[in-house]
């Protein structure tokens, strides 16, 4: 479990100045992956995890009743502070591997992105969710395949400032980790999802996962 001065957060420091406009794929496709989810947002209560620079959050805040989002580097709540605007949004610095600063059955959507490749113990986090959610809520992931990431992919980016290339720390996490990490904390297995960019060469493996979770009956006190 990495603290909020950690290298990954450092690292996103870094990236925030440079995010929305670096050449991204993944970026773009868990954009996509979210907007065709079924997943409904209508005068509910949303908690984002990894809100980054906002791409997902004004999708949640145009539809959602309120959205809290969590991100544990201030550049990049900075940067989503200025997409958002006025939106019904609140902003929070805070590392997911901690017990997360949201009343337990609050929220009835869990939403996380491009995040949990960055968490070594991801049992905390589906502890948690279930912990937040109200009874009928649902959580939703999307990251990076992990067969993707067998093959050598990691978030990266080119620090503008030095032209140095930087690896963020990841873990590479199997679907059935992922699955099963998140039935140990009394979710309910809803929906699996694989995504490939549309201009990808045959035979690529896919680029994300994504999974959709029922909270399950014994939700957190």
């Amino acid at each position: 479990m990495m603290p909020l001065g950690s290298d990954v957060a450092q690292s996103y420091d870094r990236w925030s100045a440079s995010y929305d406009a670096d050449k991204n794929a993944t970026r773009d496709l868990d954009a996509l992956v979210v907007r065709r989810a079924p997943l409904n947002f209508e005068g509910r209560d949303v908690l984002e995890l990894g809100s980054g620079t906002g791409k997902n959050t004004v999708h949640f805040a145009a539809r959602a009743r309120s959205v809290v989002a969590l991100d544990f580097s201030l550049g990049m709540i900075a940067r989503a502070h200025e997409r958002v605007g006025g939106m019904p949004v609140r902003f929070v610095q805070h590392d997911v591997c901690d017990p997360w600063p949201v009343p337990s059955r609050s929220v009835d959507l869990v939403v996380a992105n491009l995040i949990l490749e960055h968490v070594h113990d991801l049992e905390p986090v589906f502890f948690e969710a279930n912990r937040v959610l109200r009874p009928g809520g649902q959580l939703f992931f999307c990251e990076l395949h992990p067969y993707r990431q067998m093959t050598g992919g990691q978030a990266q980016f080119k620090d503008p400032s030095t032209g140095e290339t930087v690896l963020v720390t990841a873990h590479v996490h199997s679907i059935s980790e992922y699955a099963n990490c998140a039935i140990r904390a009394g979710f309910v297995l809803r929906e699996i999802d694989e995504a490939l960019e549309d201009e990808a060469p045959p035979n690529t493996p896919p680029r994300l996962i994504s999974m959709l979770f029922d909270a399950g009956l014994e939700g957190g006190e």
